[in-house]
């Protein structure tokens, strides 16, 4: 991946998960949160489990120019991994983005986000971020970082962009 720069400073990488922040899938299931529609997708390889109805996914159309507004290189952080440039992207209005391939060796996704952001500065957005992911990202990543949980019952919020726009415009240099 080439990073996109503003003037001469490289752009953090915005790692993003979906199930969580994009699809507010632990919501009630007669409650869509507001602002999201629902989203059938079926699988392009049999037996991944989404069965013959398809798998069912809420999704805010809006998230995609509200993603891409922030000053950010966006990359999916998602275990969706190319999946979600045929399925997410589109239905929210994203280009492909590069993704970050998990392999499933690893218990948690942050080992390879920190491999792929190569001392980059990034925020990741999820639903499962635990404090041995924070001493991992200390431990392992000369860059600066924001881990930043986002509701899975909820999904992302306006005050969810409005933190990373203030890391990404204020507080990445800060550490």
């Amino acid at each position: 991946m080439t990073p996109i720069k503003e003037g001469d400073e490289v752009r953090p990488i915005l790692f993003i998960d979906v199930d969580g922040p994009l699809n507010p899938y632990a919501a009630p299931p007669h409650r869509r949160p507001e602002g999201y529609q629902t989203f059938r997708f079926f699988a392009n390889t049999p037996g991944n489990g989404w069965g013959k109805r398809g798998l069912r996914v809420w999704l805010n159309p809006e998230h995609g120019k509200q993603l891409l507004a922030l000053p950010f290189d966006l990359v999916w952080g998602t275990t969706w991994e190319a999946m979600a440039n045929d399925h997410i992207g589109p239905a929210i209005g994203l280009p492909a983005l590069p993704y970050v391939r998990f392999g499933f060796t690893e218990s948690t996704k942050i080992p390879a986000l920190v491999r792929f952001a190569a001392g980059r500065p990034f925020a990741w957005v999820d639903d499962e971020i635990e404090t041995s992911d924070h001493a991992y990202v200390i431990r392992e990543h000369a860059g600066s970082s924001l881990l930043h949980f986002v509701s899975p019952r909820l999904g992302l919020l306006p005050a969810d962009f409005d933190v990373l726009r203030e890391w990404a415009t204020n507080g990445k240099d800060a550490q």
